[in-house]
C-alpha cells in the first residue's frame, strides 16, 4: 500500500526534450506551436513558458544522464529523504548537479530504466 509523504514535489518544474540539433528543434517549436522563449543558454538549453511550468530542449550534453527523450522535472525543498525512498522504491540515484544560483537537480532512474530529475532551489543564506 502507497502511503503519502510530506516530502512530494511542490510542482512539475520543467519537463525538457533531449534534442541532437536544439536551434533547428527551436524553430520548430516556436513557429509551429508558438511556444514564447523564456530562457536561452545559447543552443545548450531553450526553454519556454507554457501556463505555470517550463518546456525545454536541450543538448544532448546538458540532458546527461538522459541521452534522448522527454525527462520531467519535480520541484523539491530537499533531496535528503528523497535519495532513501528512490532507493526503497526500486529506483537508483544517478548523482547531483549543482548549477550555482540556478539550484541543483539530482537525477534518478526509475525502475524502467527512465531518467527523472528532482529540482531544489538555491537557498539563499540568511542575513
Amino acid at each position: 500500500m502507497n502511503h503519502p509523504t510530506t516530502e512530494s514535489p511542490k510542482r512539475l518544474q520543467n519537463v525538457f526534450v533531449v534534442a541532437a540539433q536544439p536551434a533547428a528543434l527551436h524553430e520548430f517549436y516556436q513557429n509551429a506551436l508558438g511556444l514564447q522563449l523564456k530562457f536561452r543558454d545559447q543552443d545548450r538549453w531553450i526553454q519556454y513558458g507554457v501556463g505555470h511550468t517550463s518546456v525545454a530542449l536541450a543538448c544532448q550534453e546538458e540532458a546527461l544522464p538522459a541521452t534522448s527523450g522527454v525527462v520531467m522535472v519535480f520541484e523539491v525543498d530537499g533531496f535528503e529523504q528523497a535519495v532513501e525512498r528512490i532507493a526503497a522504491s526500486g529506483g537508483e540515484v544517478l548523482g547531483v548537479r549543482d548549477m550555482g544560483a540556478h539550484g541543483a537537480v539530482l537525477s534518478l532512474r526509475d525502475p524502467e530504466g527512465n531518467i527523472v530529475q528532482l529540482f531544489k532551489r538555491q537557498t539563499l543564506p540568511t542575513p
